[in-house]
């Protein structure tokens, strides 16, 4: 099989352009497949991320096999592999954290700081994928989710695709105090991301739509737009800061910031469904407070 670009979709996926790689039940353990087509089962995305991003595309299309027969679609992360974050590269994040924070400077600072702010979010255990429950913390009467272009880093930090994900945040416990951050970001339930994983180089990657809607009772409480072109940082310049004094063997997922955040009177509520698209993507979560 030669992998090439063509019209593809499946689950939550659309692309005229792009190799698609899932990850699915098959039919007790998970496989990955490259545009549908099985790849064998010792593969895994660790070693697929573990060589240098010309010799992953010839690898896939040597290993391609059958195509698959649709079972159920999983978060396309290994629970070895980890989600970090960036923040406050947009400036609708930056007005929004300030309007918030007790320490509003910081935020502008990191934000024309030439050091961008980048944080741990999840292991890939803790990553759900589309269908999956997000959750909003008890502890917290005031949650948002956070819908962002994630790259996909190999462990020499070439870019080699994206997907889309969902940093959900608690807005009160980080806005009492940015110490707050990492308890604000990282719990069980609070990143997503899927539904699948594009190939695609930085260069691709610079102008791709953004939307997120939430869902309540069977209307819509909330919607938003942006671009990547927005950013304030350029996607190689986040992934250098990451990968400088920090490897990543079998790859890593990064979360490059929302231009996209509901007022301050919004908060999520057990039941909403938020739908995040990146580009071709579609992830959809219901929010569950329950563990």
């Amino acid at each position: 099989m030669q992998l090439r670009p063509h019209s593809y979709s499946t689950h939550g996926v659309t692309t005229p352009w792009a190799v698609i790689l899932t990850r699915r039940l098959d039919p007790i353990s998970p496989r990955w497949y490259a545009d549908g087509r099985a790849l064998p089962t010792l593969v895994s995305l660790g070693s697929l991320l573990s060589v240098k991003q010309a010799e992953m595309t010839l690898a896939l299309s040597a290993m391609a096999r059958q195509r698959g027969k649709g079972h159920r679609i999983l978060a396309p992360i290994e629970g070895h592999q980890e989600v970090w974050a960036a923040g406050v590269t947009y400036l609708r994040s930056r007005d929004e954290r300030q309007a918030e924070s007790s320490a509003a400077d910081v935020y502008g600072q990191v934000y024309e700081a030439a050091r961008p702010e980048i944080f741990f979010k999840s292991s890939g255990r803790r990553a759900v994928g589309g269908g999956g429950k997000i959750r909003i913390r008890r502890d917290s009467d005031w949650n948002v989710p956070e819908p962002e272009l994630t790259l996909v880093v190999n462990r020499f930090g070439e870019i080699v695709g994206y997907t889309a994900g969902n940093d959900v945040s608690s807005r009160s416990i980080e806005g009492e105090n940015p110490l707050y951050l990492p308890q604000a970001k990282t719990y069980d339930g609070s990143c997503a991301v899927g539904p699948a994983i594009v190939l695609a180089g930085a260069d691709e990657l610079t102008d791709i739509p953004i939307h997120c809607s939430i869902h309540r009772g069977g209307g819509e409480v909330f919607a938003g737009d942006a671009r990547t072109s927005q950013m304030k940082r350029h996607l190689p310049e986040l992934v250098d800061y990451l990968t400088r004094e920090t490897s990543f063997p079998y790859g890593v997922f990064l979360m490059t910031g929302t231009g996209i955040v509901p007022s301050q009177g919004f908060t999520l509520l057990p039941g909403d469904v938020v739908t995040v698209k990146v580009g071709e993507l579609t992830l959809v979560n219901e929010v569950d407070q329950n563990r």
